[in-house]
């Protein structure tokens, strides 16, 4: 411990009076007189303090050698009130992770100050603008009353009153008054550059003659040629073994029931385990058992509410129930979902590739809600699937676009991966990838017929005849200038490749189409030449239009320019845009409401939108 050092601090003393000295000096002689004067000076002089070390009897005592010891103490800014052992779980690498350090764990806030600013169209702006023009108004009032009343008393004192100083004008303050300027400083502009070491440059030179080169390309050629041979033996060996498996199928049953007939049923129940029955009770108890399973999630499926809301209002949660997924389906994407208009439980997922260069098989998943372990459907096709739609009135039809412009349709109750119709060369076929299929409502007196979309520039429709699927093309989707000062110049050569479109419930020859130039045209069955109208209010490839169920004039679109907006067919702008910060893949309506929608976006998020509550924010977010 320190020695502590005890200071007197210096005081100056006060001369006393004499009292009974008065008389001894009056008797002194006059020569002491001096002396006494002197004694009284000394007193005032200031004294030094006197420090003296008092040592606790409890102290260390240290030798010289120990004092003179030094020791290094390192400063460092960590708060130790914050947390330095925060875990969580990181459902990426599937393990706890102690969590890093954050930009804000050593801000410590000195002052905080909240404004007083309002904005001048808000409630509080306007209650402030009566107040201010109704305290105005007051005083007015009251200089004018003043006015008048010493206009009253200079009268009945028979005086003239000068108007002019009676004038009650604020002005500047002539006493202390300074004038001041604030100039905001333009930052000057700064240039960065980088310079890459340019890639290393290898010199080759060879002599090539006329034999090199067709060597080279005959060998090249002789190649492809053997690997075609190849692949057209494998298809004509799998056609074969599919067939001889068809054939000895029913000869296998042919006489397992010419078997059964002649031993009087004896042999019916022989192969229990491999029967259909069998197969129909084992798939009821493995949807019981993935039930019990998920009991919780099923049960949030059905009476799931969010507590929360009650305390916010305006606002609303989604809640991720389940994830499908399927082993045949992993490195693909997922281009379309589409749910099944007659079993409510049951939806198709299309997979393929956007990307040209990484085009690879498609495949089509039919997952029921029953059983989310497993799909209880697949199909795989040669090109990537694009876009899926099941018939409104025979739900086990699915029609399916693919990369390579072909269309097909599946019947869902078949076991053979093979399509019931597929468009060809020959009956017709878009060039381009189909971006969209549309069954049509079943006709008594007409096929079965539904339409698509492609890049190429077409808009065709399908129909299923007996043997054949056949193309009827309904419109070509010519390129159109924005330029209205040029009547000459409003076609332009080309087609506009095509992305989108949706019939009008209400009319049924009426359709809208959307493009990848960002236009939107509305179009009709009977005018396949020309367009009723077209919107330009986009300005990226519009990549989904939908009609309102409930509303005959209203529609949907939605682009890569990160905005969806709300139009009215009869009007040439949209009625409301909606931006959300990303590009836009896909919107819907909800089926039980007309002011409902939901949109997805390509950072993963779910928005939906109510707009008889909030015009301009959605309820809520949901990453996915």
């Amino acid at each position: 411990m320190p020695n502590k050092v005890k200071s007197v601090s210096p005081v100056k003393k006060k001369a006393k009076e004499p009292k009974a000295t008065d008389a001894i000096a009056s008797d002194a002689p006059k020569g002491d007189a001096p002396s006494q004067t002197t004694e009284t000076d000394d007193a005032d002089i200031y004294h030094e303090p006197v420090k003296k070390i008092v040592v606790p009897d409890n102290q260390l005592r240290l030798t010289d050698q120990e004092l003179k010891e030094e020791f290094s103490r390192v400063l460092t800014a960590n708060d130790p009130n914050v947390p330095n052992n925060i875990t969580k779980y990181n459902y990426k690498e599937r393990m706890y992770k102690v969590d890093p350090p954050g930009p804000g764990d050593n801000l410590h806030l000195h002052l905080a100050l909240e404004g007083s600013m309002i904005h001048k169209e808000s409630e509080d702006a306007k209650a402030q603008a009566a107040y201010d023009m109704k305290k105005a108004e007051e005083e007015k009032e009251a200089r004018d009353a003043a006015i008048k009343q010493a206009k009253e008393e200079a009268e009945a004192k028979g005086e003239k009153l000068d108007e002019s100083t009676m004038q009650f004008e604020s002005g500047k303050n002539q006493f202390n008054y300074s004038e001041r300027a604030a100039q905001t400083y333009t930052n000057p502009l700064r240039q960065r550059s980088v310079e890459t070491e340019p890639p290393p440059v290898l010199n080759y030179m060879a002599t090539v003659t006329q034999w090199d080169i067709y060597d080279t390309y005959m060998e090249a050629y002789e190649q492809h040629q053997r690997e075609q041979i190849q692949l057209q033996k494998a298809a004509q060996k799998k056609e074969k073994e599919e067939k001889d498996g068809a054939d000895v199928a029913v000869a296998a049953a042919t006489i397992t029931n010419n078997a059964a007939i002649t031993n009087g049923g004896k042999n019916k129940d022989d192969d229990m385990v491999h029967s259909a029955a069998m197969g129909k009770i084992l798939r009821v108890i493995e949807r019981m058992v993935n039930q019990n399973a998920e009991d919780e999630i099923f049960q949030d499926f059905k009476y799931w509410e969010d507590a929360s809301d009650a305390f916010r209002e305006g606002e609303g949660s989604l809640l991720p129930l389940w994830r499908f997924a399927a082993e045949r389906a992993k490195k693909k994407q997922v281009t379309a979902v589409c749910w099944n208009p007659c079993f409510s439980d049951l939806f198709a997922v299309g997979y393929g590739s956007y990307e040209f260069l990484k085009q690879s098989s498609g495949l089509v998943c039919c997952y029921t809600l029953k059983n989310t372990s497993h799909p209880e459907f697949i199909f795989a096709t040669e090109s990537g699937v694009m876009c899926l739609d099941f018939h409104p009135q025979q739900p086990a039809l699915l029609a399916v676009g693919c990369y390579d412009g072909t269309v097909m349709v599946y019947d869902v109750r078949n076991k053979v991966n093979r399509p019931i119709y597929a468009s060809t060369i020959k009956t017709g076929k878009h060039t381009d990838p189909v971006w969209q299929v549309n069954w049509q409502e079943e006709d008594l007196a007409k096929e079965l017929n539904f339409f698509s979309i492609s890049s190429d520039g077409r808009v065709a429709n399908w129909i299923m005849s007996k043997n054949e699927l056949k193309m009827e093309p309904v419109m070509q989707l010519k390129l159109v200038n924005t330029v209205k000062d040029d009547p000459e110049e409003t076609s332009l050569s080309g087609l506009a490749g095509g992305c989108c479109f949706d019939f009008n419930r209400f009319s049924e020859h009426l359709f809208i189409v959307g493009t990848e130039e960002g236009k939107i045209h509305k179009c009709s069955k009977a005018y396949s030449g020309q367009y009723l109208e077209t919107y330009s209010g986009h300005h990226m490839a519009v990549y989904a239009v939908r009609w309102n169920p409930f509303h005959e004039r209203c529609f949907l679109s939605c682009s890569a320019d990160w905005t969806v907006k709300l139009w009215d067919h009869s009007l040439p702008d949209p009625i409301m845009s909606f931006d959300l910060g990303n590009s836009v893949g896909d919107i819907a309506w909800a089926p039980h409401s007309s002011t409902v929608f939901a949109a997805v976006t390509s950072d993963g998020k779910v928005h939906v939108f109510d707009l008889a509550i909030n015009k301009n924010e959605p309820l809520c977010e949901q990453k996915v």
